[in-house]
């Protein structure tokens, strides 16, 4: 009790120490909240998850023959826009199905549920562009429970049985939980824990260390007035402890503010619900203690000079200097990375990688005093100009402490390259390689359904003015010894139309059996085409001329195609393409007379493709774009604080300097060159590393080359105008101390 009212007395009547607190309080709550929002998005994917685990149709039945329902789910666009069909059809009473949270009625034949934001578009559009690809009356909306977000468009559509016979799955109900989450959003939730929790604990140990010398002087007098290591160290906890709990308790009240904020954030076309950020009460405790004690655990192991040797702490001796075999921690974190990510087969594979990264982001602490003290000894050396050579001379004498204000720098600027060299790689993997053509739609389904949909998709178009009309084109196996290819039954002039083939080094004067060059078919070969996978098929004609498809580019897929006077009069495809132009003015009423008629299948398209690859592709740059924004404010922040205290701990050195005469400008120049020289070379390594570290998380992704892109210099250029700007506030800092007598100290 008397080491906290000595704390308490301190705080009261030392306003540096005072101010001190103050900031270590708001560093503690800004990392307080942040850690809460980190930590919470594992749990977060998973309610998500959870919460739209209905609207996945991949589940299992107990029995096949005599399922209550039939499902079948399918992706469908409005612009850029994606929209998530359910179609659904109930074998028996429809009030015996178990129904999710938020979907209040199971859709008869002829009913739609949608969600309030797909009913408020489809209201402002003419039913032909988007009402009508749901056929059947509106009779509710979907709840918030069974949505993504609030923005999220989905529609519930009501089946009979029949019409769902061909494309819905039989399942014993709707999943109410969900049986994986994406992989990727896990994976981008456990790198932004790893990677953004470090600078937030470097922001903490800023904070801690905020006029740390001041501390350790006025602790070692009391050491050497006869305190007791147990009273020395209760004091510092009593101090700490005040600002630090405030500070947690006050990022714990302000986390709550954080998440609809947080919620706003697309991901796979739909935002989330702030209540999916809530933590557990335990983990929240957890939290909520768990930065108070880092505090006071880094607070205490910078009183072991003091403990042990409280005379040479008060007379400051000089630290010693890092010494080389720092360098190597960095090729050992590397090391073990690569290692594990080569290895990485499950979820504990994935763990200990997380933990190898964290080791590489951690081996930076460990190299980077010994950089400073290098750059240090070289300005020494080298330079004559005043301030250059206080720089040196403190960054050689106390190397730990200078680079304390580049720290959370370099952790900002790794992690930014690190993620714009797996986007610059995503983005040119970006694109289709289709062989259909952008302007084409199609769908595939059994023979008599592909003719039924052909019909009404028809009477659509014809219904809406339009101009195209749905065509089949049947699907057969080529098969080639062992080898079988899809290979659809059409002359050239229609696969001109359909697919993006170059007729005139493809086509000829006779029918005949067009294969890509990698099917390594010729004349001289046996063919055969087959309807069924399990039957040998019926052979062709050996005189049937065999021509290599040539494609409009390379990077486009291969078509096969047969032309239809070859196929044997015996051979009945069982499987049928519909296929239908459209142009840029018509594309979504073509599209909605194609999905009203398709009972659920999937409308396939070059453009959705691309938009659904645009839409990760933004959701990747926004996640990158934010963790780059909150790396960079916390090292800023902490670079600040740290610069700051690095002013006040040695205020009785510059005290003495500018009462010797030194200008206040100079000692500026000093310490900003002090701050900014080493942040220059470690955020420059750290840059370089991060680019590698990239280069090695595409591995399990892609075997295409890595593409590096001048953009990865842009954290690196952040980076070192953060430090600068950081190290601005030592004017004010130095102006505040000339402005004191010095008889202070």
């Amino acid at each position: 009790m008397t080491a906290l009212r000595i704390a308490l007395r301190i705080l009261w009547g030392d306003r540096r120490t005072r101010t001190s607190a103050i900031l270590m309080g708001v560093g503690v709550a800004v990392a307080t909240s942040l850690m809460l929002v980190l930590v919470s998005l594992p749990g977060a994917t998973h309610s998500r998850a959870d919460r739209t685990a209905w609207q996945e149709g991949f589940h299992s039945v107990g029995d096949p023959d005599n399922p209550p329902m039939l499902i079948a789910v399918s992706e469908d666009f409005h612009g850029e826009r994606h929209i998530r069909r359910v179609d659904v059809a109930a074998y028996g009473d429809p009030s015996d199905i178990e129904l999710p949270p938020g979907v209040e009625r199971f859709p008869g034949p002829g009913e739609v549920l949608l969600s309030p934001a797909l009913r408020d578009l489809a209201a402002e559009l003419p039913g032909s562009v988007l009402a009508e690809r749901f056929p059947g009356e509106v009779v509710g909306l979907l709840g918030t429970d069974a949505l993504l977000g609030p923005d999220q468009l989905v529609a519930l559509v009501g089946h009979t049985p029949e019409e769902l016979a061909h494309s819905g799955i039989p399942v014993d109900g709707f999943a109410l939980s969900a049986d994986m989450v994406d992989p990727l959003l896990e994976l981008l939730a456990g790198v932004g824990v790893v990677v953004l929790l470090v600078p937030s604990l470097v922001l903490v140990a800023s904070a801690a260390r905020l006029t740390a010398t001041r501390r350790e002087k006025r602790l070692a007098a009391l050491r050497l007035a006869g305190a007791t290591p147990r009273q020395v160290v209760a004091m510092v906890a009593g101090e700490n402890l005040i600002a630090a709990v405030g500070g947690a308790l006050f990022g714990w009240a302000v986390n709550p503010l954080l998440r609809p904020l947080v919620a706003q954030v697309p991901w796979q076309g739909g935002t989330w619900q702030a209540a999916d950020f809530a933590l557990p009460a335990s983990l929240s405790l957890s939290v909520v203690a768990g930065v108070p004690l880092l505090v006071l655990l880094a607070a205490v192991l910078g009183l072991r000079r003091v403990v042990r040797a409280p005379l040479g702490a008060a007379n400051a001796h000089r630290p010693r200097r890092p010494h080389w075999v720092r360098l190597l921690s960095l090729p050992a974190a590397g090391v073990l990375f690569f290692v594990l990510l080569r290895n990485m087969g499950d979820t504990l594979g994935a763990v200990l990688l997380l933990g190898a990264l964290g080791l590489v982001i951690g081996s930076s602490m460990v190299i980077g005093p010994w950089v400073t003290a290098a750059i240090g000894a070289v300005f020494a050396r080298s330079w004559r100009k005043p301030s250059v050579l206080l720089a040196g001379r403190r960054l050689r004498h106390d190397p730990k402490g200078a680079y304390r204000s580049s720290a959370g720098v370099v952790l900002a600027v790794f992690t930014g390259s690190m993620a714009l060299t797996l986007l610059a790689s995503f983005e040119s993997l970006a694109g289709s390689s289709s062989s259909f053509r952008d302007s084409v739609l199609y769908v595939h389904a059994d023979g008599v359904d592909a003719e039924e949909i052909a019909e009404r998709t028809n009477e659509a178009l014809a219904r809406y003015g339009q101009n195209e009309r749905a065509l089949t084109v049947d699907s057969v196996e080529l098969v080639s010894g062992d080898l079988r290819r899809e290979a659809y039954v059409l002359d050239c002039e229609t696969a001109e139309r359909f697919f993006r083939i170059d007729p005139a080094r493809t086509c000829g004067e006779a029918p005949g059996i067009h294969v890509p060059v990698s099917m390594g078919v010729s004349d001289d070969d046996r063919l055969a085409v087959a309807v069924d996978p399990d039957e040998p098929g019926t052979p062709l004609p050996a005189d049937i001329p065999v021509r290599e498809v040539w494609m409009e580019s390379q990077h486009v897929s291969s078509v096969l195609f047969i032309d239809p006077a070859v196929v044997p009069e015996t051979v009945e495809p069982a499987r049928k393409a519909v296929l239908v132009t459209s142009t840029p003015d018509n594309v979504e009423v073509v599209r909605t007379a194609l999905a009203r008629s398709a009972d659920g299948r999937q409308v396939g398209s070059v453009t959705a493709q691309l938009v659904a690859q645009e839409t990760l592709l933004g959701d990747l740059r926004r996640v990158t774009v934010i963790g780059l924004v909150a790396a960079v404010l916390l090292s800023g922040c902490s670079a600040a604080i740290t610069t700051a205290g690095s002013v006040l701990d040695r205020r009785r050195t510059f005290g003495a300097l500018m009462a010797a005469g030194t200008p206040v400008r100079t000692l500026s120049k000093a310490l900003r060159t002090e701050a900014a020289m080493p942040a220059l070379v470690a955020t420059i390594g750290a840059g370089a590393v991060g680019v590698v570290i990239g280069i090695g998380l595409l591995y399990p992704i892609t075997t295409a080359p890595s593409v590096i892109t001048p953009w990865v210099l842009a954290p690196v250029v952040l980076g070192i105008v953060t430090a600068v700007i950081a190290a601005s506030v030592c004017t004010p800092a130095l102006k505040r101390v000339s402005a004191e007598p010095l008889s202070d100290e």
